[in-house]
């Protein structure tokens, strides 16, 4: 897996400073937090990362590809999944279905030979299906494919949409607030399942989140963003006992 180097990456809008030469870099395989009050600049990185915002300067590298100024159809085809917010599942399709909207761009067969339902193209559908349904194990979703994916849970809709970029087969993947509404019990699931992408399937991970303790005890690395500026980077525990990173979010010093 390549690693992400964000450097100096700055973003303007009219009179506004989104985002202040920020330098950071993702390591191969690791789950790299980037956190912050609000406000602070980080859905603004996430749509740098995945093509939706054009950086003003600086630069984002994958591996050996400057992603800044390309569209997030070709960084997708890089390898990069991101994962918003709100849910965004078919509500009416089932879960298998959902899932396999993720394979779209590793599909090879042509719009005639899927329409005529060739030899070849029946092929790659099961292929595809049979992959489909490891990914839903792996997450535990196993045994509601055949659900329409709007029945599910609000936390297992959330598991369905990581699963389906998972489908992607990314090599490095985007989460922006993946636990954010969810119950204790589903926090811990779904934090479970990514610890499971990164020591399993060895995918790199840049998680936006609001849960510290998930923070905490998810990352390899913590990025601290304040008025869009980076005010610590590093382990997760030095990170949260930095002076700068306490008074960001509580206004006051940190206790010695």
């Amino acid at each position: 897996m390549p690693s992400l180097n964000v450097d100096h990456l700055t973003v303007r809008f009219a009179g506004l400073l989104a985002l202040d030469d920020v330098t950071f870099t993702v390591r191969p395989g690791t789950v790299h937090a980037l956190i912050g009050p609000n406000g602070a600049g980080k859905s603004t990185c996430f749509n740098v990362l995945s093509g939706v915002y054009r950086a003003t300067s600086g630069s984002v590298r994958f591996g050996e590809h400057e992603l800044t100024g390309m569209s997030p159809h070709s960084i997708a085809g890089l390898g990069v999944a991101r994962i918003f917010q709100n849910l965004a599942l078919p509500p009416h399709a089932t879960v298998e279905d959902s899932l396999l909207l993720g394979r779209h761009r590793l599909t090879r067969t042509g719009f005639v030979a899927a329409g005529l339902r060739l030899p070849s193209a029946a092929h790659e559908e099961r292929r595809h299906r049979a992959r489909v349904r490891e990914i839903a194990e792996f997450v535990g979703l196993e045994e509601y494919l055949g659900r329409p994916a709007g029945s599910l849970p609000y936390g297992q809709q959330k598991l369905a949409e990581l699963a389906r970029a998972l489908c992607m087969e990314p090599r490095l993947l985007l989460l922006d607030e993946p636990v954010a509404g969810m119950t204790a019990d589903e926090r811990r699931r779904v934090a479970a399942v990514i610890a499971g992408v990164r020591d399993s399937l060895g995918i790199s991970i840049v998680l936006v989140e609001h849960d510290m303790g998930v923070v905490m005890r998810l990352a390899d690395t913590v990025t601290v963003l304040d008025f869009g500026r980076l005010i610590a980077d590093g382990a997760p525990a030095d990170v949260q006992n930095d002076p700068d990173v306490v008074r960001a979010y509580l206004g006051e010093e940190a206790t010695p």
